[in-house]
């Protein structure tokens, strides 16, 4: 793992040399070793050798130690001095490294490092703002320090733990060669970077002691080393415990803020330890966890010999980064793509950094842009995709005859008519209808399909989500609406919309692959294809954000409705509404102005809003906690229970009940046996030969051979991973329910009595019994459902994301927004998560400044075409294509449904007038 942290006080910079980085906070006889002045930089200034403190006090301060004189022109003491970039080695390295009587595992660790600061290096820029230019230049040049560590810092007395390591101190300072002066240097590239980075480090140092004659076995983050054993890992990360049973009754998972809890949790000052002394220790400790499983007791940490993969060529790497990326995203940067190539690499010393470079670049599916100053990249399949799906909502232009050629009356006003109004005249086979949230989309929606059934059509409803057309618009009496994924498998529903109206609500949930699949059904049957949706909110997980391509790229035609109803008080309503509109700043102003916007204490940052969301309850009304990443939910989650339980809103009698977590893998990553351990849960979404739809099944045997599933009568098959998209994998808990508790489903299911679950569904339980039996009520239909403690698939709903929120409504928001939530924050997360209230938003933050520029952020996904609108060449080329075969489909009856996968085959025909 690397870290990056900023220092911004030279004072600062300089205490963590003497405490942090030039020795530890404890005295460990032999343990550290001398810290180098390294970087291009250095050489040209000739500043090199030992770090002596006198050295790093001058660069803290700006300050040439070779001359004297200012280093860059900015010196002002509350400056960028530089960046800690620390490595961690695996800990099952650490260990192996400790225990050993040479330095074979510290020198392949120390020449990874120093290879990884050379890319870091070749990477640096500098900022040019000079005759009016405002740009950057690579400069390919720092200076740094580095420091290796071998030991954890000590906790509760106790000797320290093995963790090999090092700081790489790099100071803000680059050389410009066009200037020919020492510059600041810019590091914002580099820490958006350093997954890449990351990677590269992991893949060096993987191959290096595969060479050395370890194995080593992939592991969620990173990797471990086969022969040390995960107890043994559990045993030496006493201070990894430490910082994180404290970050986590903190609710801290900020890196700074992780780094200053570190500081605060050192043990003082020991006698004096020899390694050896050291080593005996450690021996020891082992000695006591007793006999593993394997009963081999003392050999818990043992040499295993390399398990060979059958990856044989760096191409696979390349093939899996693309297929793993490009599933949820149409373009992608070309280090995220690498990234994932490497870590795929891992375990097969024969494939090379170099090697996957090269198959990367000379990859012909791959279309590489340079867009924004970074290497961005799209598929020729994604861009076909995109065209297609263009393509056949304009081809729907002007072909229908108008349900009504004058607008009817309605029962509506203002925009919420003008849509009725232009779905009901509109010429077009494709209409959309923008609307935000709380805006009523629901009401004009009923509106509009009276009159069309006025009109004599009828209207199919469907969306997205299960929770959206089976739960919210059954609620709203749209009793047959179905998901988007019911209809494009059933063929009798597609023969009902022939000649008649398909809505879509919530289309802004739809990638391109879904969109265009319902766009080549409404075209078969000639069917009309209203989209409902807000494409200010969030978007498909798949990739696409189909919607807002449509209607930007496309062209497609939409009534906008953007007055909002839910939000009943004026002032909170102006806020929903400046989010709706982009207006960000202007949204904060007012917020601050209501005292929405609450300053937390970092060492106990979910106290207020446990208060808050406690007293909501007592008043009779509901309430919503909403933060951007699951790590936070569950934190809070925790602390709210342990509330309800003080305040007797929680029964006393408790069971554990199992828990499933997806582990949200992709196509490509669920047919990697490496990601797919002993013990790990596959549950089927279809029927596969031997195999029943719905069905649990526990991973046993795997390997790069083939992957071993068993079910609960011990019936073993092979996991056919060749079709990893009819599963998905789950880690099985468990999760604590009482009565009173509050829970969301996170699968579409069936309870004992067949009634339906909705995957979203937030329910009570009414009763929980020592049998195992579970009562869930719906607070709102009165309903009830009768589940078994095995269910599975539910989780606590106190605290959720702002993607599970949409679509819900409630009296009272309560925003969790600390400063480790930021890197998840947008204004789409934001505006989805204060327009779930009707009386009122609160935010928690510690950083009121920092989150207004992160929710600043707009976004959006760039799609495909938007990525390569400017390269009109093959804009045109793939557009003609479009056009061709349009016309052909428009003057030759399609008898067999179309087959959206295959790519277009057209050929030149003379004479014909393009249909778009």
């Amino acid at each position: 793992m690397i870290r990056m942290i900023q220092s911004s006080h030279a004072d600062h910079a300089k205490s963590y040399f003497t405490q942090a980085l030039s020795k530890a906070d404890y005295y460990i006889d032999g343990q550290e070793l001398t810290g180098k002045i390294r970087g291009k930089l250095a050489e040209r200034l000739e500043i090199n050798g030992d770090v002596s403190h006198e050295v790093f006090s001058a660069l803290c301060d700006n300050i040439n130690p070779a001359t004297g004189k200012p280093l860059t022109p900015r010196s002002r003491q509350e400056r960028t001095v530089g960046y800690d970039i620390n490595f961690h080695c695996p800990k099952s390295v650490s260990i192996l490294h400790a225990l050993s009587e040479d330095n074979h595992i510290l020198d392949a660790f120390q020449d990874c490092v120093t290879q990884t600061m050379q890319d870091i290096e070749a990477d640096m820029k500098t900022r040019v703002r000079k005759d009016g230019v405002y740009d950057e230049r690579l400069t390919g040049e720092m200076l740094y320090a580095d420091f290796i560590h071998q030991t954890a810092r000590p906790t509760d007395g106790s000797p320290p733990d093995p963790h090999l390591h090092a700081h790489c101190f790099v100071f803000n300072a680059t050389w410009d060669g066009v200037e020919e002066k020492v510059k600041a240097a810019q590091f914002r590239d580099i820490k958006r970077d350093m997954p890449y980075y990351q990677a590269r480090m992991e893949k060096r140092l993987s191959d290096s002691l595969i060479g050395l004659g370890y194995g080593t076995r992939l592991s969620e983050k990173s990797f471990e080393l086969d022969g040390v054993p995960p107890r043994v890992i559990d045993l030496f990360s006493k201070r990894t415990d430490e910082i994180g049973r404290v970050a986590k009754e903190k609710g801290i998972t900020d890196a700074k803020e992780l780094d200053s809890l570190g500081s605060r949790t050192r043990s003082k000052k020991q006698k004096g330890l020899t390694m050896e002394e050291l080593r005996d220790h450690w021996r020891g400790q082992i000695r006591d966890l007793g006999p593993d499983e394997s009963g081999e007791g003392q050999k818990a940490v043992r040499f295993a010999p390399e398990r060979q993969r059958e990856v044989s060529i760096p191409q696979h790497c390349v093939d899996h980064a693309i297929s793993h990326g490009f599933e949820r995203a149409s373009v992608i940067g070309d280090r995220r793509l690498l990234a994932s190539a490497y870590r795929y690499g891992m375990g097969d010393r024969s494939i090379t950094l170099n090697g996957i470079d090269n198959a990367f670049k000379s990859d012909a599916r791959l279309i590489h842009v340079m867009d924004g100053g970074r290497n961005m990249n799209t598929t020729k399949e994604v861009l076909a995709e995109e065209r297609r799906m263009v393509a056949l909502a304009r081809a729907g232009r002007g072909k229908m005859l108008p349900l009504y050629k004058k607008a009817p009356k309605v029962a509506l006003d203002g925009q919420q008519a003008q849509a009725v109004s232009h779905v009901l005249t509109t010429t077009d086979r494709v209409s959309i209808i923008r609307g935000a949230a709380g805006s009523g989309k629901t009401t004009l929606m009923k509106e509009a399909a009276d009159h069309i059934a006025k009109a004599g059509k009828t209207v199919t409803v469907v969306a997205p989500t299960a929770e959206a057309s089976r739960g919210v618009l059954k609620e709203e009496g749209f009793e047959n609406a179905q998901t988007v994924a019911q209809l494009l498998v059933d063929k009798k529903m597609q023969g009902q919309l022939k000649d008649q109206v398909l809505w879509v609500d919530e289309a802004g949930l739809l990638g391109t692959r879904d969109m265009t699949a319902l766009l080549e059904i409404s075209h078969q049957q000639n069917a009309r294809l209203v989209l409902g949706g807000d494409t200010r909110q969030h978007s498909s997980v798949v990739r696409g954000d189909a919607l807002r391509i449509l209607n930007t790229v496309g062209g497609i035609k939409s009534a906008e409705v953007s007055k909002i109803y839910r939000q009943k008080s004026e002032s909170y309503r102006s806020v929903v509404q400046d989010l709706s509109a982009g207006n960000i700043k202007q949204a904060f102003e007012k917020l601050e102005q209501n005292g929405a916007i609450k300053e937390v204490d970092p060492m106990e940052p979910d106290a207020a809003l446990v208060d808050d969301y406690v007293s909501i309850l007592k008043e009779g009304k509901s309430a919503l906690v909403i933060s951007p990443t699951h790590q936070q939910g569950g934190a809070i989650t925790k602390s709210i229970r342990t509330r309800l339980q003080q305040e007797g809103q929680l029964g006393k009698k408790e069971i554990k009940a199992t828990r499933y977590t997806n582990l949200n893998l992709t196509q490509a990553q669920k047919a990697d046996y490496r990601n797919l351990p002993q013990g790990q849960m596959v549950q089927f979404n279809q029927n596969l030969p031997g195999i029943r739809r719905g069905s649990i099944w526990t991973v046993g045997q795997s390997s790069d051979h083939s992957v071993y599933i068993q079910d609960e009568q011990n019936r073993q098959v092979m996991l056919p991973v060749e079709n990893s998209g009819s599963y998905e994998v789950y880690k099985q808990g468990e999760i604590a329910l009482a009565k009173g508790d509050l829970i969301r489903i996170t699968r579409n299911g069936f309870d004992q009595d067949k009634k339906r679950l909705n995957n979203g569904q937030i329910l009570q339980v009414e009763s929980v019994k020592k049998s195992g039996d579970i009562t869930l009520m719906n607070a709102a239909s009165q309903n009830r459902y009768q589940i078994r403690q095995d269910f599975g698939h539910l989780t606590h709903a106190y605290c959720i994301t702002s993607h599970a929120s949409q679509g819900k409504t409630v009296d009272e928001v309560l925003l969790y927004q600390p400063s480790s939530t930021f890197e998840a924050t947008d204004a789409k997360q934001l505006y989805v998560s204060v327009s779930r209230g009707r009386e009122r938003v609160s935010i928690y933050t510690d950083d009121k400044q920092s989150l207004l520029e992160h929710a600043k952020r707009i976004g959006d996904r760039k799609s495909a075409i938007e990525l390569l609108t400017n390269n009109d060449k093959v804009w045109q080329h793939g557009m003609q294509r479009i056009r061709e075969e349009m016309y052909k489909r428009e003057h030759r009856p399609v008898k067999e449904p179309v087959d959206i996968q295959k790519p277009m085959r057209v050929k030149k025909d003379k004479g014909y007038e393009p249909g778009i």
